[in-house]
């Protein structure tokens, strides 16, 4: 798969996806949704307050979603999936062969989660390509957008100028 610039608006982008594969609850797209995203290389000290913002959202009953990639991203997940809201996890690879990891089960089996690909059976393995498309995919279905820390010149700068871009309403974005 080769790296493309993503042009014109989020709705006018996803139609290029002719089948999305999904588990769970489809009806949780039609509640608002926060798009979670974390640079991989993030200083340590941001991930108690992201972890406090996680806690806050579950409390809330905010719908977060995300590909839950990075470890602070992965941490985040841990505190939502304790909670009675929404989650969707958007792996970067396609559902067919997948295992359901034992913390998604309960979730799944209470109708409050989604897992959600835009790829197909040929899509086994997790790569940086699949990350960045699975990443403007979530992008693109969000209403909102929350960096924990975005570190320059990588691809989730990137990602938080498409939102922009887009004109998506963004909660936080923290730069080194």
């Amino acid at each position: 798969m080769e790296r493309r610039r993503v042009a014109g608006k989020p709705a006018e982008w996803l139609g290029r996806f002719t089948r999305v594969q999904a588990w769970g609850d489809i009806s949780i797209l039609s509640k608002p949704l926060l798009a979670l995203f974390c640079s991989t290389a993030c200083p340590g000290q941001v991930l108690l307050g992201a972890m406090d913002r996680a806690r806050e959202l579950r409390d809330m009953g905010r719908t977060v979603m995300g590909g839950f990639h990075s470890p602070v991203e992965r941490e985040c997940l841990t505190v939502l999936l304790r909670g009675l809201q929404p989650v969707v996890i958007c792996p970067a690879r396609g559902l067919d062969r997948m295992r359901v990891p034992g913390e998604w089960r309960k979730a799944l089996e209470e109708r409050r989660m989604l897992v959600l690909s835009p790829f197909g059976a040929g899509q086994r393995r997790v790569t940086a390509a699949l990350a960045t498309e699975r990443n403007e995919f979530v992008l693109a279905l969000a209403d909102e957008a929350w960096f924990v820390h975005v570190a320059p010149g990588g691809e989730t700068e990137r990602l938080a100028r498409l939102a922009r871009e887009w004109g998506k309403k963004l909660i936080r974005v923290e730069a080194e």
